[in-house]
């Protein structure tokens, strides 16, 4: 899928689904430049095309500005600042780093639109799809499922970011587009559990993938994230329903955890037997500032993640953001992981190497998704053409969400029993303990074992542990959970839309 499938959209945003980039910005959702749209999705391959085209949007992270979701995560957390030249390089980073967030000031609207694009697109699909004729049975079944559950990823996304959010689930007619209200977090989480279920349940999402089509969705990716999603709603009373689901993902037999931890993040070993769920990316499409804004299809977080100016051996150079902080140094210092979690700058100066040191540098780096020399695009601006996937689900991610569930539910067998799995990987001795003291353990080793890939943040919060933690970094109880609705957004609607608490 990375250089078949991603490489067929492009036509089709010339023809169909070119979007406006201001003004009403995600109401918008009547395409601009559809004189041929008629004539469109009237066969397979065309509405295979559309499929595809919606997939497009989870590899986005130029919409508005630079927002790529890992990146921005990662310095909303306290594993990463937020980093780059100086202060004003990115002030929506900063502001979400710092927590100086304002309905103007964040990277709040260009992940609206990103993920109101990409709820438009499954909506279309979906119902193109019902109009079609001739099609099979097999073809409908399994695109209505991939629609499903891509629709359900991208408002996991937006309930997780705005909390409430208005719930579309058609294509709106122009009277409709203004008069959009706020769904409450609950009811969209019913309508994600709604999607994913009505997604794995269908036989013809396949349970794997030929060579050609990595990057699909799988049964088990659907699986994956309905566990997810239950157990980001944190209501103890479903730990036990969430448990079950992972368990599903966990017995498949289908995945496991890779022998090395070094290898995860490979670029070789993209969709290895750990790989539940990835967004792909390739470098292959030369692109170029004039189309950067989500046209490379290039993975942009491995630029930003790179040290900058950097000469000497194995990296390219970067932009020096997200740079790690301390303290995930101090915690991870005595783990096996450290190595392969985080590059420290200072021994690679002492090997000869050098950087510049830049805004909010600590001379540690991300290594999961550092830019290598021998990853560089051969053609294009380099720097916009890095082809990593990014690990979306992995099966450590599930064993240990499995584990969490399992202890929240008072169920300590399976939870240690998932927990040490993760640890025996590493060499780590296997946690014996059980009650609230396993539970801590287990919130310990996501922190270890995830460190870096975008977690964190959600975990705190949906943990109850954000202001405790990120206060020091500004964080406000009952107002930061949240990114403050755009408010190009509110004024669109003329004050249908109800700006977050505290902004």
């Amino acid at each position: 899928m990375k250089k078949i499938l991603l490489n067929k959209f492009i036509l089709l945003l010339a023809v169909v689904f070119i979007l406006t980039s201001c003004g009403k910005e995600f109401l918008e959702l009547q395409p601009r430049g559809t004189k041929l749209e008629s004539g469109f999705y009237q066969t397979e391959e065309e509405l295979f095309e559309a499929l595809v085209a919606t997939y497009d949007v989870l590899q986005w992270g130029g919409t508005n500005g630079w927002t790529m979701k890992l990146g921005l995560l990662n310095a909303a957390s306290d594993d990463c600042y937020a980093g780059g030249s100086d202060a004003s390089d990115q002030p929506n980073w900063v502001a979400y780093d710092n927590f100086s967030l304002d309905p103007f000031i964040g990277p709040q609207l260009g992940l609206w639109q990103k993920g109101y694009t990409g709820v438009y697109r499954a909506n279309l699909v979906l119902e193109k799809i019902e109009e079609l004729e001739g099609a099979s049975a097999e073809f409908k079944a399994r695109t209505i499922a991939e629609a499903k559950f891509l629709r359900a990823f991208f408002y996991f996304d937006l309930v997780r970011f705005f909390g409430n959010a208005p719930l579309i689930t058609t294509v709106l007619g122009a009277d409709e587009i203004y008069t959009q209200t706020q769904a409450t977090p609950a009811e969209i989480y019913a309508q994600i559990e709604q999607d994913l279920n009505d997604a794995r349940n269908t036989f013809e999402l396949p349970e794997t993938l030929a060579s050609d089509e990595l990057g699909r969705v799988t049964k088990g990716a659907a699986t994956a994230l309905l566990g997810k999603v239950i157990l980001y709603q944190n209501d103890n009373s479903r730990m036990a329903e969430a448990g079950g689901i992972f368990d599903e993902v966990i017995n498949s037999g289908l995945y496991a955890l890779e022998a090395n931890y070094a290898d995860i993040f490979s670029p070789g070993n993209e969709h290895g037997i750990e790989s539940i769920f990835e967004i792909n990316y390739s470098g292959n499409q030369r692109g170029g500032w004039d189309n950067f804004a989500n046209g490379t299809e290039g993975n942009y977080d491995v630029q930003f993640f790179g040290m900058r100016d950097y000469v000497g051996p194995l990296y390219a150079t970067g932009w020096s953001f997200c740079p790690v902080q301390e303290q995930l140094v101090t915690v991870m210092a005595n783990d096996p992981r450290f190595e392969h979690t985080i590059i420290d700058a200072q021994e690679l100066v002492g090997q000869g190497a050098s950087y510049s040191p830049a805004f909010q540098n600590t001379g540690y780096f991300i290594k999961k998704y550092a830019p290598l020399e021998g990853e560089k695009a051969l053609d294009g601006e380099p720097s916009l053409n890095w082809g990593y996937n990014v690990r979306e689900i992995r099966y450590a991610d599930v064993l240990l969400m499995a584990a969490e569930a399992y202890s929240r539910a008072g169920n300590d067998g399976p939870a240690r029993t998932y927990l040490n799995q993760v640890r025996a990987r590493v060499s780590l001795p296997p946690v014996p303990t059980g009650g609230s003291a396993l539970l801590d353990f287990i919130y310990k080793e996501r922190r270890l074992e995830l460190a870096t890939e975008g977690h964190r943040f959600f975990d705190l919060v949906r943990t109850g542990q954000a202001a405790a933690v990120l206060g020091p970094q500004g964080f406000t109880a009952n107002k930061n959970e949240v990114l403050p609705i755009p408010q190009t957004e509110i004024d669109i609607t003329q004050g249908n839309l109800i700006q977050n608490t505290g902004y």
